[in-house]
């Protein structure tokens, strides 16, 4: 049984469907990295072209993001569910994500110059970071650690839900959004969570390929990373955000 991975979309259940030491191509740890490579290049492809929208002051760039958002995570839902699908899915999913990461990116700059790079920087930092302690064993994801961390995560999703359905009857979470230090010190924990995930989808993985899961698991491990990236690179560039509106 592998170990539980606070990535929603990594889960145990994931590679029970798909059986493992299977007859034909397995899933590698080298072969799950090219893939990420590819959907880190598309991703940075479609970001770079609503980036240019924006840029060149074109007026329907936030329904384009907001399209880009809502068509991801219908892909994401596709893709957990069914990860056959993850090999042809995955680089649309990609592209999506990347148009509203650029069109966000591109508002969160003009409020703050230098942010995003800032922001990208510090994301690519921790993935090595935490890349390198998991791989000379400084960070193991032992079974509590993965449990820990699977909470906490979930606990940070419902409380961005909470927050998502009370906005619609003007009410907002205390301090969740705000730039005062506790608001802030919010920040710091929530981007923490989300590092964390990492070391469980790089164990996720290892244990995938240790097992022996089909080929095309291969883009689905690349897809979960993405998730994780993504998701950290917007608590980044929020907890930056909080720290530069107090300048």
């Amino acid at each position: 049984m592998l170990g539980r991975s606070g990535n929603p979309t990594l889960r145990d259940s994931t590679f029970e469907k798909t059986g493992s030491l299977v007859s034909g191509e397995r899933m590698t740890i080298e072969g799950t990295v090219n893939k990420m490579f590819i959907t880190l290049a598309i991703l940075l492809g479609g970001a770079f072209a609503s980036w240019s929208m924006y840029a060149n002051g074109q007026t329907n760039i936030m329904a384009l993001a907001i399209g880009g958002a809502i068509a991801g995570f219908i892909l994401a839902l596709i893709i957990s569910f069914k990860p056959t699908a993850a090999p042809y899915l995955v680089p649309i999913y990609a592209a999506c994500e990347g148009l509203f990461l650029g069109a966000i990116s591109a508002q969160f700059e003009s409020l703050y110059n230098g942010i995003t790079l800032q922001a990208s920087a510090l994301t690519m930092c921790v993935f090595i970071a935490l890349l390198v302690a998991y791989r000379f064993r400084i960070i193991q994801a032992t079974k509590n650690f993965k449990l820990g961390v699977f909470a906490a995560t979930m606990g940070v999703m419902l409380l961005y839900l909470l927050s998502f359905v009370l906005g619609f009857f003007g009410v907002t979470i205390p301090y969740l959004h705000e730039s005062n230090w506790i608001g802030i010190g919010i920040s710091v924990v929530i981007v923490i969570i989300a590092a964390l995930n990492l070391v469980l989808d790089f164990d996720f993985i290892e244990s995938g390929a240790e097992q022996g899961a089909p080929k095309y698991m291969e883009w689905y491990g690349a897809f979960g990373l993405l998730v994780t990236l993504v998701w950290l690179y917007i608590e980044i560039l929020r907890l930056l955000s909080k720290l530069a509106s107090r300048d």
